[in-house]
């Protein structure tokens, strides 16, 4: 069973207009509003796989019961750890081909919330074999947070697949606490190592060999439309991918990360690890709602991947 982790949720308001008038009233027919954060779209694809889940972080006030009874409503399992302050919204607003967002900070986590909610994990994670964490930090809790969650982990021996970025990555690769996957792209790499990472295989593989990754299984690193590249250990991967057309991609990362935790738990090899979460992620770019996937086509995909050790 799949413990995914998001600390800080939000609902997601998605406006879509035929065009965006500043400085007036825009009427909106049909909003659209989901429980959200990259944790919960990771958890949404999990169910829809058949894979056991169940969704965890923080929720606060009556946006978090929102989220609590959209969950219900698509019968997802749900252990939340409940904060006084109100979960966020995130609005998207959808016009003239643009997306202009409008994100919530989120709400500031006291010192109690936060050691509360590390023994309320260090409590229910022994049901679990593997636990996701994903997205960015909210308020009031350290840098070094995820570092004390996979501290956690590794006593109970429980792997971590973690999509988080910036300073909190950073704290985790600097740290002897180590995640079995995490999935940075081109500009996450960039950032952490000080310099321009491209597409190019043969730096990608030097690059990979850094210091900051020793001790990581699997390093999965997002290409976009160019695929992905990936090291394994001392196994290195170029994964291809077919053009499709892409609908919204927003949550596909998510999606691939469901693919990773997935085909862990399944004990699949390498190549149908890379194969299902790049599937997987596609799967969500060719469908307007994000962590959707329509599973039909999961195959004719599949067939068109190539995964080439290099």
């Amino acid at each position: 069973m799949i413990l995914t982790i998001t600390l800080n949720p939000s609902i997601d308001i998605s406006y879509p207009l035929e065009k965006f008038e500043v400085d007036t009233v825009n009427r909106i027919a049909n909003p659209i509003k989901t429980a959200g954060g990259k944790g919960l779209n990771v958890t949404r694809v999990l169910h829809q796989l058949d894979d056991k889940v169940v969704a965890s972080g923080l929720l606060g006030g009556k946006l978090g019961e929102f989220i609590e009874s959209e969950l219900d409503n698509s019968s997802i399992k749900h252990s939340f750890y409940h904060i006084k302050g109100e979960t966020r919204n995130c609005i998207a607003i959808l016009h003239d081909g643009n997306q202009t967002e409008i994100l919530e900070q989120g709400p500031e986590i006291s010192e109690k919330e936060s050691n509360g909610f590390l023994e309320y994990f260090r409590n229910i994670i022994s049901d679990f074999t593997l636990v996701t964490i994903s997205g960015s930090l909210p308020s009031g809790l350290p840098s070094n947070y995820y570092v004390q969650m996979l501290s956690i982990c590794e006593e109970k021996n429980i792997p971590v697949v973690l999509d988080c970025s910036g300073d909190s990555l950073k704290q985790v690769l600097k740290s002897n606490r180590k995640p079995k996957a995490i999935k940075p792209n081109t500009e996450e790499l960039s950032q952490l190592l000080g310099s321009e990472i491209t597409d190019d295989i043969y730096q990608l593989k030097f690059s990979l060999q850094n210091e900051l990754f020793k001790g990581i299984e699997w390093v999965i690193v997002s290409l976009g439309s160019k695929g992905a590249f990936a090291k394994h250990w001392n196994n290195y991967y170029k994964v291809s991918i077919p053009k499709i057309e892409v609908k919204n991609p927003v949550g596909s990362g998510d999606s691939t990360v469901a693919g990773i935790a997935s085909a862990i738990v399944g004990n699949l090899d390498d190549v149908e690890l890379l194969k299902k979460a790049n599937v997987l992620g596609m799967l969500n770019a060719q469908e307007k709602l994000t962590g959707y996937v329509n599973l039909a086509n999961y195959q004719k995909l599949a067939d068109q991947i190539q995964v080439e050790e290099v």
